[in-house]
């Protein structure tokens, strides 16, 4: 067997809690053989600061948990504390047990340490001293840094150690990070960060590790990484190579998914927001923020969360929203907020509104999901400037290349956004949208469609190569063929009439952007 390289010195200086309750969890599988060494090499002076060690035995099928309980007997004055789950947990369920243990009991700081000895304890306290000084939200220690000789010279094997590396390139890029590993399982956390973190739906497997990641990295917290030596003895190895580097790949795309709001998977859900702000060039709401212009008085119907209000408002207009929300996160970005179910339409609103009016009224992505979709547009005329106002509108195009592929293959399946949203209870093509308009007593001024997003669609990258070079193929595609291609469909109308005004209509080509695939646009 290796034995582990030397550490650093713990001084008493490194070692201080400085008030803060700190605790080590100790995650144990079928580690009777090692249990009690890893007891041994915790250093005096930690154990003489931190306030508690805790054993989470995970139904070993060996004497893990008696061992444990015999080196508390042997050894009354250790501040050791030992449980057994019933069922085996798996490695993230045990690890959130540890970590809801310590919040109950209000700690501060919590070190997770492997029972099998892989993980130094030697310098436990050089993981957990850039937390008490407030330095960090969470420190990892990497392998992967070279001040204990890197991993290879600590027996890691090459396949292991291509395999991190690859892994680790992927999740930088990927998460906007630049750890230097995500797969080392020496920890330790803030309390109050992971307070913050929703466990309930994370997996208990062992890309738990890479969920936590991702979900500090999302809320802002902050990661700082130390050096630990690499240590492969004769312990065995619970970890199936192939399914965990799948099951990594896999909760990244589901990250990905949430975020761009393509679909909400349990584990990721919190960051879903199933009207998330769409900021790629040429998308609805790129139009639409170019249509509605600043220092504008704007009714945004169908307002949501208010993430475009608060892009409009950012804009210098004045924002008013409608929505059956009670409260919007940004809600903060409004001049007024009026709360309407708009399957009834807006006839409440108007009379409150009464007096009012507004210089372009914003309805985006609502229309397809309304029974009677009339009645919205037909109160909102009262509320439009007789000189000149306009309303803005977007709607899914049915007949985007992607549904008729679907349908001639037999698909029409639905999902939780886009297109075929399962929450749309009607469907439009270019012909019947401007139905719906001219109908009801609209003459239409511009016409738009937006480009198939592939950062929703293929959860790529937002603004990655993919994204660039594929979103600008897709424009000259919708250029060319636009009720083809066009994904949503984007309408200013007016007051009266029926016909696009044909100088109106080249006034479009100024909207557009161009195709080059570094032309893109973010919001801020």
């Amino acid at each position: 067997m290796n034995t582990p390289s030397k550490y650093p010195p713990t001084s008493p200086e490194l070692a201080d809690a400085r008030g803060k309750r700190i605790g080590i969890l100790i995650v144990a599988y079928n580690a009777a053989t090692t249990l009690a060494k890893v007891f041994r090499r915790i250093p005096a002076v930690v154990w003489s600061n931190v306030e508690e060690v805790v054993v989470f035995d995970d139904a070993s099928q060996d004497e893990t948990f008696e061992l444990a309980l015999g080196y508390k007997q042997v050894n009354p004055n250790a501040k050791l504390h030992v449980f057994k789950n019933e069922e085996n947990q798996g490695y993230g369920g045990n690890q959130i047990r540890g970590y809801q243990y310590f919040m109950e009991r209000g700690f501060d700081i919590v070190v997770l340490v492997h029972g099998d000895g892989q993980y130094a304890p030697e310098i436990l306290a050089h993981m957990y001293h850039p937390l008490v000084n407030g330095q960090a939200d969470a420190v990892f220690g990497s392998r992967m840094m070279k001040e204990f000789g890197g991993p290879l010279k600590g027996g890691m094997p090459l396949y292991k150690y291509l395999g991190n590396k690859i892994l680790t390139f992927f999740e930088n890029r990927a998460l906007n990070l630049n750890l230097t590993e995500f797969h080392s399982g020496y920890r330790a956390y803030d309390l109050h960060a992971l307070r913050c973190i929703d466990f309930s739906q994370m997996t208990h497997d062992f890309h738990f590790d890479t969920e936590i990641i991702i979900k500090l990295q999302h809320q802002r917290f902050r990661i700082h990484e130390i050096p630990i030596p690499t240590y492969y003895g004769d312990e065995i190895c619970y970890v199936n190579g192939m399914k965990y580097a799948q099951d990594v790949v896999r909760a990244v795309y589901r990250y990905r998914s949430c975020v761009n709001g393509a679909h909400a998977y349990p584990e990721f859900a919190e960051y879903f927001h199933h009207y998330a702000l769409k900021d790629s060039p040429c998308s609805s709401h790129y139009y639409a923020e170019r249509l509605a212009g600043s220092n504008q008085r704007l009714l945004d119907v169908g307002c949501g969360e208010g993430f475009f209000a608060e892009q409009l408002h950012n804009n210098g207009n004045e924002v008013t929203g409608v929505d059956n929300l009670e409260s919007p996160i940004h809600i903060a970005a409004m001049h007024e907020y009026f709360q309407a179910d708009l399957q009834l339409g807006l006839a409440q609103v108007a009379t409150q509104l009464r007096g009012q009016s507004f210089d372009k009224v914003l309805i985006l992505d609502v229309l397809e999901h309304l029974n009677h979709p009339e009645r919205v547009l037909r109160d909102v005329l009262p509320l439009l400037r007789p000189s000149g106002g306009s309303i803005i509108i977007s709607l899914p195009n049915v007949a985007n290349i992607v549904i008729r592929l679907s349908l001639l293959f037999g698909k029409f399946d639905y999902a939780d956004r886009g297109i075929m949203d399962r929450t749309h209870v009607r469907f439009y093509t270019r012909k019947t949208a401007r139905e719906l308009l001219e109908s009801n007593g609209y003459r239409i001024t511009r016409e738009l469609y937006s480009v198939i997003p592939l950062d929703r669609g293929l959860r790529v990258k937002p603004a990655g190569l993919i994204d660039r070079w594929g979103g600008a193929i897709l424009r000259i595609f919708t250029s060319l063929f636009p009720t083809l291609f066009g994904y949503q469909l984007i309408f200013e109308a007016k007051l009266g009439g029926v016909t696009l005004a044909t100088d109106e209509a080249r006034a479009v080509a100024a909207l557009k952007p161009s195709v080059s695939p570094s032309s893109t646009l973010r919001s801020t």
